[in-house]
């Protein structure tokens, strides 16, 4: 019969050994810094192109002494309401994306429509998407000032944002010969997961 404390060890060395197992597979799936973030990119771009046409913003909500309205009328396009229309979300949506095994050496992330009709382990498959969306969540910490200023500048079009954001800003990407590809890791510091 084992003693209790041996059995206190053995319980916290399977606990130890869980949660380095949970870590090495949270690793492994932002491994790829630079697919992670032409993903959450997509979704930003899919957000610009759902975008429905608005009206200016009316901020003209006082009276002078004359009657007439005061205050200003902000283009929308250039709101901070459209930046935070944008961007509150987006890491949530994120949250539909998992890691998709395209060969013995490559995974690619994809949005899943039904997660019901996954080939893969649910289980992993759900374990994918919120590391993704807490690397999202970070990336936004990292970016979301010059981001915001790009948007409402209008620098953010539909068809570059993964430049702007995975490049640019985030420097998860390199462009080499019109090819993306990740930056090494020794070239990105403090940005681990």
């Amino acid at each position: 019969m084992r003693s209790s404390s041996t059995m206190a060890k053995l319980n916290l060395h399977t606990v130890l050994v869980m949660a380095i197992a949970i870590f090495a597979l949270s690793a492994y799936a932002i491994d790829d810094k630079c697919a992670a973030c032409n993903a959450i990119a997509e979704e930003l771009e899919r957000g610009l192109l759902n975008e429905k046409p608005r009206n200016h913003l009316d901020m003209r909500h006082r009276l002078d002494s004359k009657g007439q309205r005061e205050g200003k009328l902000i283009d929308y396009r250039v709101s901070e309401l459209r930046v935070v229309e944008l961007l509150d979300g987006l890491c949530d949506n994120m949250q539909d994306y998992t890691l998709e095994k395209v060969d013995s050496s490559r995974r690619v992330w994809i949005k899943v429509n039904s997660w019901d009709n996954l080939k893969t382990s649910k289980q992993e498959a759900r374990a994918y998407s919120k590391d993704i969306s807490t690397f999202c969540g970070r990336l936004l910490e990292e970016t979301e000032d010059e981001l915001s200023e790009l948007i409402k500048q209008g620098s953010v079009k539909v068809g570059e944002v993964s430049k702007v954001l995975c490049q640019d800003l985030g420097r998860y990407c390199s462009k080499t010969s019109g090819i993306q590809k990740a930056v090494d890791d020794d070239d990105i510091s403090d940005r681990e997961l």
